[in-house]
């Protein structure tokens, strides 16, 4: 695979943008043979095996990546939207080159797996994977999602007996429940949802005659977002972690 495909396919530009980063000297490849060594290339067309290749663009270094699976830890005050309407995009904390990847000719870059409102924080998934964006959000997949809620009034016995044992929405009349509920304290709830309605958590909550006052979504599935990883900062998911996402723990 030549060099400014390689490039092209990682969301570097097109080809021709490619093609001049290289020709200026702006790359440089991992010598597989002598690790860590780095050898410059101006040639374009020089070919490469794309599998599980490193380069550096402009002192940044990346690897070779089919498909791209990314961990965000969304911050408060970020929306989930390409065009957003009030708050930043969660997608301006991303490096260029994971908002242009290429898609079937079209620049359309990672996409997130469902959303968390403006006002809510934790992990968000992002990938260029159609099919894993389909299998992660079909609701027969009950992927087990772990929110952390702070709520205004003292909980109780009462109302995780309620949420356990099924709420109405006013747009539903079947039953909503938790597939799992803790009380952490008397203002802090850990609400584990396999489905994912519009603003399910603070409507359940609201169900129960309280309010949320800060929701933070900690996991889903086996994947759980480390502590490592501050608020806006995001990393690559390798196999182990794709693994934990594939198989969810048993509720």
């Amino acid at each position: 695979m030549q060099l400014q495909d390689i490039l092209y396919s990682q969301g570097f530009g097109t080809r021709r943008v490619c093609a001049g980063l290289i020709q200026r000297g702006h790359v440089q490849v991992y010598d597989k043979n002598k690790p860590p060594a780095l050898v410059q290339h101006t040639l374009a067309a020089t070919e490469f095996e794309a599998h599980e290749l490193r380069f550096r663009v402009d002192g940044v270094d990346w690897q070779y990546a089919d498909k791209a699976y990314i961990m965000l830890h969304k911050p408060v005050g970020t929306e989930c939207s390409q065009k957003p309407s009030t708050y930043p995009s969660i997608y301006t904390l991303l490096p260029a080159p994971l908002r242009q990847r290429p898609q079937k000719g079209a620049v359309l870059g990672v996409q997130a797996i469902g959303r968390l409102d403006q006002d809510s924080s934790g992990l968000l998934l992002l990938t260029d994977d159609g099919q894993f964006i389909h299998r992660m959000s079909s609701p027969r997949h009950h992927q087990p999602k772990v929110y952390e809620v702070t709520v205004k009034h003292p909980l109780d016995a009462r109302q995780v007996g309620q949420l356990l044992g099924g709420v109405v929405l006013d747009d539903d009349p079947r039953p909503v429940r938790a597939a799992a509920c803790q009380l952490v304290s008397t203002h802090h709830l850990r609400l584990t949802l396999t489905e994912g309605k519009y603003h399910q958590v603070k409507r359940m909550l609201a169900a129960v005659s309280n309010r949320v006052e800060a929701l933070h979504r900690s996991q889903i599935g086996g994947l759980r977002l480390p502590e490592t990883l501050a608020a806006g900062q995001w990393c690559w998911l390798g196999a182990p972690e794709l693994a934990l996402l594939a198989n969810a723990p048993a509720l």
